[in-house]
């Protein structure tokens, strides 16, 4: 049974054993970045459409995350904020988790990231939020 997330590792266990997880985690993830920073969304037919766009015209809280990726591993923060803020928003979140759990793996020390149910409620609030305004004519400058 692998050790849990919440638990350091055996004190026995190595360095490579210990940063397998987090190690693994971004190769994923890069690899998931690389494929869409060489197959542009912006071009039609490469990527299925959003259904809720396709079918009622809404944008949705992920509308343009693909886009956004794109320009982010292109490096042009700027497109990839305009095409989605708040995917853009994930990618420096996810790094500071991923960034804290690797460090936490190598000196074999538990990942105890708690985030209190009110927090996560207030991010689907902003999510909604975001979705609602970004369908508003004035948080066009919101659209993908």
């Amino acid at each position: 049974m692998p050790p849990s997330p919440y638990r350091p590792h055996p004190p026995h266990a190595s360095l490579a054993r210990r940063l397998a997880a987090p190690l693994a985690t971004i190769a994923g993830i890069g690899a998931a970045f690389a494929y869409v920073g060489t197959v542009d969304p912006n071009e039609p037919g490469h990527y299925p459409a959003c259904p809720l766009l396709r079918f009622t015209g809404i944008y949705c809280p992920g509308c343009g995350g693909l886009r956004s990726a794109h320009a982010f591993i292109h490096g042009d923060l700027g497109t990839a904020f305009g095409a989605n803020a708040a995917a853009t928003a994930g990618y420096a979140v996810f790094a500071l988790v991923w960034v804290v759990w690797l460090v936490r793996a190598a000196q074999n020390r538990p990942v105890r990231i708690h985030v209190a149910t009110r927090w996560w409620w207030a991010l689907g609030g902003v999510l909604v939020i975001f979705g609602v305004v970004r369908n508003l004519p004035f948080g066009s400058a919101l659209v993908p």
